[in-house]
């Protein structure tokens, strides 16, 4: 009974001239369907007086208009109405025929790159490969120079060289021939036999196991530093043109000569050649053996 009340009440309110629309049409077919306004009350989870707001188009008493949407979307899926007529009507109705506007995203601003990050970062790496070559090149050994004046060793102190003058003074002594008289006469008279000086022996001429005699003779200025395997010393000092040195000692002699151009080697008695290294001028140090 009330059923049939209800109906003539919707239908006497509902009779516009241009057909149902929006809740209208979910009214109608809800009673094509036969289904009661406790059903659809009950499924979109509100009362009885607010399905019939819904159906009377009354949406402001649903609230916000986010809920009238929404509960116009779940009733015509109830009664199998399209959800695109039922919004459509409802817009139209709400004077919002247009869809809700398109919020654009605002363009954000272009960033200006300053250029004093980049010139840190550019002074950085130039910081670091400047202390890494530097670095690298203090730390590696310094080669032999080619230049027989930048070697440390040829660098003759005066010292060095009063020394070689002693030397060469005690030889004559040794040799019976006057210093005065030697100095006093000019070395362009002297017959070429007396131009050279006299050998200078520093070890017995006798060779024994485990020794070794070297002879070395200087056609030009040669710094020389000989040394036996025990470490002695045997020779340190500047070898000059005519001069001829001899030595002996335990084997193996470690030699340094200065400028290997200007120095012969006479290894026990045999003429030694030098390494295919050795080169005029430039600075030469070996290992010399009896064998």
């Amino acid at each position: 009974m009330s059923d049939d009340v209800e109906n003539n009440g919707d239908e006497a309110a509902a009779s516009p001239a241009d057909g149902p629309r929006g809740g209208e049409r979910l009214a109608n077919a809800r009673r094509e369907l036969k289904i009661s306004i406790q059903e659809i009350a009950k499924e979109l989870h509100l009362d009885e007086r607010k399905v019939r707001a819904l159906e009377r188009n009354e949406f402001d008493v649903l609230g916000p208009p986010v809920f009238a949407k929404g509960h116009l979307r779940k009733y015509a899926e109830l009664v199998d109405v399209r959800v695109d007529d039922v919004i459509g009507d409802y817009y139209e109705m709400t004077r919002a025929a247009e869809m809700p506007p398109v919020v654009s995203k605002r363009p954000k601003p272009r960033r200006e790159l300053s250029p004093g990050p980049w010139i840190a970062v550019i002074v950085v790496i130039i910081a670091t490969v400047t202390a890494y070559f530097w670095f690298t090149r203090s730390g590696a050994p310094e080669p032999v120079a080619a230049d027989p004046e930048a070697v440390p060793g040829i660098i003759v102190p005066p010292a060095m060289d009063e020394a070689a003058g002693d030397e060469a003074a005690l030889a004559d002594e040794e040799m019976g021939v006057d210093p005065a008289q030697s100095a006093e006469q000019p070395a362009a008279d002297a017959p070429p036999q007396q131009a050279q000086p006299a050998a200078e022996i520093t070890s017995s001429p006798e060779i024994a196991d485990g020794q070794m005699r070297l002879l070395l003779t200087y056609s030009g200025d040669c710094w020389t530093e000989v040394s036996d395997a025990s470490g002695r010393s045997l020779f340190f000092g500047l070898g000059q043109d005519g001069r001829t040195v001899e030595l002996s000692g335990a084997e193996p002699f470690n030699v340094l000569f200065g400028n290997p151009g200007n120095v012969g080697v006479v290894v026990n008695g045999e003429d030694y050649s030098l390494p295919p290294t050795a080169r005029p001028g430039r600075p030469l140090r070996l290992t010399i053996t009896g064998s």
